[in-house]
């Protein structure tokens, strides 16, 4: 993918701006706005999967949103649609960024709750507590 943005070349880039931001600044609201450069072409995707699940000879045309900022020499970060043509550049930019932000949150949350947190000694009665367990403090050790 990154090939093909490259190919396009830098001039298609377009600025856009996706969200507020929350640092003071002189934008709507007396915040920063966020804003890069982005890159949208009109792909066929290929692969076995795609292709079993198209009805007819002719792959689906979907959409390549790649951010490639002022600051850097090629795109940093692509994304693939499905979404209808008609969908405007900044509105199909803040579905993508808005998506990667809901994977990376769901992603921090798996992985703060596959920690347990021992709060023993190893080889002493003890307890650990769980990421379902719901007290905030750990039974008391077993006492024979």
């Amino acid at each position: 993918m990154k090939s093909l943005v490259i190919a396009a070349g830098e001039s298609f880039a377009r600025p856009v701006q996706w969200t507020g931001g929350s640092r003071p600044g002189s934008g709507r609201g007396g915040f920063k706005r966020l804003y890069s450069r982005f890159v949208a072409l009109r792909i066929r995707p290929a692969g076995r999967e795609i292709r079993k699940a198209t009805a007819g000879s002719e792959l689906p045309v979907r959409r390549l949103p790649a951010e490639w900022p002022a600051d850097q020499d090629e795109p940093v970060q692509f994304w693939l649609s499905n979404l209808p043509e008609t969908i405007l550049l900044p509105v199909l930019v803040r579905a993508a960024k808005l998506r990667r932000r809901i994977e990376n949150d769901y992603s921090e949350t798996k992985q703060a709750r596959a920690w347990p947190i021992s709060r023993a000694e190893p080889g002493q009665a003890g307890t650990t507590t769980s990421p379902s367990s719901r007290s905030p403090t750990p039974s008391a050790p077993c006492s024979d």
